[in-house]
């Protein structure tokens, strides 16, 4: 178990938290929420001991071990992929490191045995006889194939490094596990895979996500962090965002009725005030008017963009060709004999497990990249706006203030129309004044869709759309594509994203497409295109 005792942490003049008292408990998992900035990762730093708290303190009960999901994704290159994994556990590795040099000891004494012995006792009680066959299944679970189990860390790509770090977090049964956006990087299956690991988890797990998705499958608590405070609720994340509305409306609607009452109550008080034979109600009513205050209802921290793509003409019927297309990366075959046909008013997911093959795709379609093979043809009514999955190339060098940056992408120049673009994605006031060059990743996000917007295009192209988005974002985003009248093909791994956008999926698998018109959920749970998974994947259905 893991509790705080008033635990404060302030910046200098800014209040992060002050005062908070929780407690965490084996069987639960604990999704951390709140708005950018808020101090979620934070949080977790403080958990881990990795940061001091400026009052209060963090207990965790003696004798229990804390693993945590490393964020440095260079700091074990030096080691093999297997070790990295094992390593934690701390102490098994100690056990092993020490058992091996007494054992290489020429001159093995007497004491080492029973040195080598005890080493030995506390190995097998740790389970340290499956540690490679546990780190072996969990790389598996994550995607990691059994080939690179070997490998050096140094050689493996960043994704990869990710995952492995994962299951090094996971690894040994740890007693509290910290995990700070556990879901980048991976695909479907992993993720599904890791949402069962810690459904049968019996320990204490606290995790950050904006994954909206993996929040509600995997938490039975949400920790809010909002106005220096963090409270905890009963629940996954759609129990919370629920009854916090609910919860604002009622403060609301009791203010309401106060209000009423104290119209009443003055209303009263002026009337007979005068009236020498009610002056004495008057004076009452007067006393229960003073005690009337209204309740401060702290409006949220956070604040959600407006988000609204329309159209400036609708398209005809033909929108999108695409015959063969064929393309090696690196002598890698990415995509391979893609045909489709768009129709009006298709929002089309695309999915599977290579991420560069999706991103090829845009970019072609989009004329960024060549095909190797096959053609695609656009219809002479649609008008196509693009959100790469990186987007450096807008931004970085780019000596202009966010109105000016805008102003560029604008039919109409006027400085209060950009600014009220820039205002529906919180850049109002001095924010719209921030050189491009100095936004963040979530900033540059919520640019480049307000360039979207002010577009007008019939077709929107968006890779990984959600990717740096805080919860509130990625809410306004996904509400405003539902909302759109056009036609859409867009990359997430985002599931709810997918789920609640997507009438289309096309799965880009090594052989080609397999195209079906349904909902995420339903391709998934479609028992043919399962046992195409499966047979693409190499295993059984």
């Amino acid at each position: 178990m893991i509790t705080t005792n008033n635990l404060s942490l302030q910046f200098g003049k800014r209040v992060l938290y002050k005062d908070v008292n929780l407690k965490f408990t084996p069987g639960n998992c604990y999704g951390i929420i709140g708005a950018n900035g808020a101090g979620k990762s934070t949080f977790l730093k403080l958990l881990s001991g990795e940061i001091e708290p400026t009052g209060g303190v963090v207990e965790v009960t003696p004798g229990e071990r804390l693993s945590v999901l490393q964020q440095d994704h260079y700091a074990f290159d030096e080691y093999e992929v297997l070790r990295t994994v094992i390593m934690g556990n701390k102490r098994l590795v100690e056990i092993m490191d020490e058992k091996d040099a007494l054992y290489a000891k020429p001159d093995f004494s007497d004491e080492d045995g029973m040195k080598a012995s005890e080493l030995e006792a506390e190995f097998a009680e740790m389970n340290g006889w499956d540690a490679e066959s546990e780190a072996a299944r969990l790389l598996n679970g994550l995607g990691i194939p059994e080939e690179e189990h070997t490998m050096q860390m140094s050689e493996l790509t960043p994704n990869e490094k990710v995952r492995v770090l994962l299951a090094q977090a996971l690894f040994g049964n740890p007693d509290i596990l910290l995990l700070d956006e556990p879901t980048n990087h991976l695909d479907v299956e992993s993720i599904n895979w890791l949402e069962e690991f810690l459904g049968n988890f019996e320990n204490t797990v606290i995790v950050v996500s904006h994954d909206r998705h993996f929040l509600n499958q995997v938490c039975t608590y949400i920790c809010d962090v909002d106005f220096g405070e963090i409270r905890l609720y009963a629940g996954n994340y759609d129990f919370w965002y629920e009854s916090s509305q609910l919860a604002l409306q009622m403060a609301k609607d009791a203010n309401k009725k106060k209000e009423e009452k104290i119209k009443e109550l003055q209303a009263f008080i002026q009337r007979f005030a005068a009236n020498a034979a009610k002056s004495k109600q008057a004076t009452s009513r007067k006393k229960m008017l003073d005690k009337i205050t209204l309740d401060d209802i702290k409006p949220s921290s956070r604040r959600y963009p407006y988000i609204a793509f329309t159209p400036d003409r609708e398209a005809g019927d033909q929108l999108l060709t695409v015959d063969g297309i064929s393309k090696m990366v690196d002598g890698e075959q990415v995509l391979k004999n893609v045909s489709f046909t768009l129709k009006r008013g298709d929002k089309v997911a695309f999915v599977g497990p290579n991420s560069l093959g999706k991103t090829m795709l845009m970019k072609i379609l989009m004329g960024e990249e060549e095909a190797d093979e096959g053609t695609f043809k656009w219809g002479v009514t649609t008008t196509q706006s693009y959100l790469p999955s990186d987007n450096s190339e807008y931004f970085d060098e780019i000596d202009l203030n966010l109105v000016d940056w805008l102003r560029q992408y604008s039919k109409d120049p006027d400085e209060t129309f950009v600014r009220g673009f820039l205002g529906r994605m919180l850049f109002s006031g001095e924010e719209s004044q921030k050189k491009a060059s100095v936004l963040s990743g979530g900033e540059r996000v919520r640019c480049m869709l307000s360039r979207m917007m002010l577009s007008g295009a019939n077709v929107l192209l968006l890779d990984e759309p959600t990717n740096h988005l805080d919860l509130e974002s990625i809410t306004a985003l996904n509400n405003g594509l539902i909302d759109f009248k056009g036609t859409m093909l867009f990359v997430s791994h985002d599931h709810q994203f997918v789920q609640t956008i997507a009438n289309r999926i096309i799965d880009l698998t090594p052989n080609g497409v397999i195209d079906r018109v349904a909902t995420y959920d339903e391709f998934l749970a479609n028992e043919t295109v399962k046992a195409q998974i499966a047979e693409k994947y190499g295993k059984k259905k």
